[in-house]
């Protein structure tokens, strides 16, 4: 191909140009960025000037880009943000702009008639950064790269948003760079009143749309999903998404660990480091795993135990935060246990999950203690990024007790491990798996509401999607590469759940076989080369 298949391009183009040697060429040039940090930036630059081409290379490359526009490196760019911003990539709603939100809303340039999923966040708790106010916008931009590359969602229908409340965090008020508002965060009225102009503006410009939240303080995540959830078209996805995809890998990885050990799977006893917003929302969909099983919710609770900054969480605890009292413990007496070896003693988990952001937690003797109460223990670092994960993959397959037997999971990407001869690959409960076919079945059902069975059905679905030699090797969740795949299937079932739950609004979608809706889904996933509006 040359620049005869350019018309008007002669002397613009060099005469052997070949787009498919460009894709190449795009590549070796963000390979040579010395950091993942450079490489995002790169990244970021080719979206602004050539979308096609950066989509198109995402699409193919995606277990390699996925971590630079999403976790790990996107933590380095929220933290630096504004020391590296380029260019308007994003919608900035202010404190300052009470009272006229509305009218910040239509200045969208992509409009509002295309705009179909907007991710929300308010730069509180990023990741495991902590408060970086309006630097988090870049979070909000990465996971509508995921959305758009794992369940074909149109780039145009896309609103990333950072709502710029301030920050708490000194390094940024004290900035000269720094690109929010400089002042302290609001109080809690200010803030109520803010979201509730906020939602009602959002719904009036963008009927159409569905809102992800993403990255609030704790108390405020679990406030604000409970405040809008029955009212908007609105989720969670650090509650909610995080719960679905853990639960889907806890499936399967259950499923491994009885085999292994003979116990029924309803004996499974689960411990929780980190009992923050995403540590009992995953803690509560794990109730799931249970009611399967035909355990009541009441008994369910009491396989579930969860460890904050100051031990075992029990209910006579002065001063327990409320979004905690649902898993505190009434049927411990003794002193405190804040050490997580004797809390491990006296739990005997058959396995632990980490949301701490507590990087190596899971210490050798952690995950020797494991291994001598289970044939199989299941270990789930979740925390991102990767320096907060509780244990590496590495190490968690190496340590001399443990040889290899470690079930485990992660919610940052590791590479493949080998130790004594054998190729070890590890899972990442990467959310990546659910909220894009999540926002997919929603959008293509026209669901008024995200209800909870939409969301334990995306987590089934997922959990059974793996291929017969995914589960061969011992894996407990699909390899990334049949993202769009799996992301289908996840979506049939979301439509599904929808429409059981009567929340649906599409009823052409209800004729349909399932083969025929996950054909139509397929059908609707944009790609450069296919222009569906979806």
């Amino acid at each position: 191909m040359s620049y005869k298949s350019y018309p008007g391009a002669r002397g613009l183009l060099p005469p052997a140009f070949c787009p498919k040697n460009h894709g190449a060429r795009t590549l070796a040039q963000m390979r040579e960025k010395p950091t993942g940090l450079d490489r995002y930036i790169f990244l970021n630059g080719l979206k602004g000037r050539d979308p096609a081409l950066f989509y198109d290379l995402l699409l193919h490359n995606m277990p390699e880009m996925i971590p630079i526009l999403y976790t790990p490196t996107v933590g380095d760019a929220c933290v630096n943000y504004s020391s590296i911003w380029r260019r308007a990539e994003g919608l900035y709603v202010s404190i300052h702009d009470k009272g006229r939100i509305e009218e910040v809303l239509r200045n969208w340039p992509c409009g509002a008639a295309d705009a179909r999923i907007a991710v929300v966040t308010d730069g509180s708790r990023i990741l495991g950064l902590g408060d970086l106010g309006a630097n988090g916008l870049p979070i909000a931009i990465g996971k509508l790269d995921l959305y758009i590359a794992g369940a074909g969602i149109r780039p145009r229908s896309t609103v990333p948003i950072c709502l710029d409340l301030g920050t708490n965090t000194e390094r940024y008020l004290n900035d000269p760079l720094y690109l929010g508002a400089r002042q302290k965060r609001p109080n809690d009225k200010d803030m109520e009143e803010f979201m509730d102009e906020f939602m009602a503006a959002m719904s009036k410009v963008f009927p159409d749309l569905l809102v992800q939240f993403e990255d609030f303080s704790t108390d405020n995540a679990f406030k604000y999903l409970g405040r809008y959830r029955n009212t908007h078209r609105v989720f969670n996805d650090d509650i909610q998404g995080t719960g679905s995809v853990v639960l889907s890998g806890f499936l399967n990885a259950a499923r491994i660990a009885s085999a292994a050990s003979g116990k029924p799977l309803k004996e499974h006893r689960i411990l929780f480091f980190g009992a923050g917003s995403a540590g009992i929302g995953v803690a509560k969909q794990l109730l799931s795993f249970f009611k399967l099983q035909g355990v009541s919710e009441e008994d369910a609770t009491k396989q579930i135990w969860t460890v904050d900054s100051k031990g075992l969480v029990v209910a006579d605890r002065p001063g327990l935060q409320e979004h905690k009292k649902f898993f505190a413990r009434t049927d411990y007496t003794g002193p405190a246990l804040t050490n997580l070896l004797d809390i491990i003693d006296y739990v005997k988990p058959t396995a632990l999950l980490g949301l701490s952001t507590i990087k190596g937690a899971f210490t050798q003797p952690v995950v020797e203690k494991m291994t001598a109460l289970n044939e199989r223990p299941i270990v789930f670092p979740l925390s991102n990024p990767v320096n907060m994960c509780e244990v590496t993959f590495q190490d968690a397959v190496e340590w001399l007790v443990s040889k290899g037997k470690v079930v485990f999971a992660s919610g940052s990407p590791y590479k493949p491990v080998e130790f004594e001869g054998t190729k070890y690959e590890p899972g990442q409960g990467n959310n990546m798996y659910i909220f894009p076919a999540l926002g997919l079945g929603a959008i293509l059902s026209k669901a008024i509401h995200v209800t909870d069975s939409m969301v334990e059905q995306a987590s089934i679905a997922l959990a059974n999607s793996l291929t017969p030699e995914e589960i061969a090797e011992g894996l407990v969740y699909p390899r990334l590469e049949r993202i769009r795949e799996v992301s289908a299937i996840v979506a049939g079932r979301v439509v599904r759940a929808a429409q059981k739950d009567g929340v649906d609004r599409n009823p052409v979608l209800r004729e349909l076989s399932d083969d025929t809706l996950l054909e139509l889904i397929k059908s609707k996933m944009w790609a450069p080369s296919n222009k569906s509006k979806l």
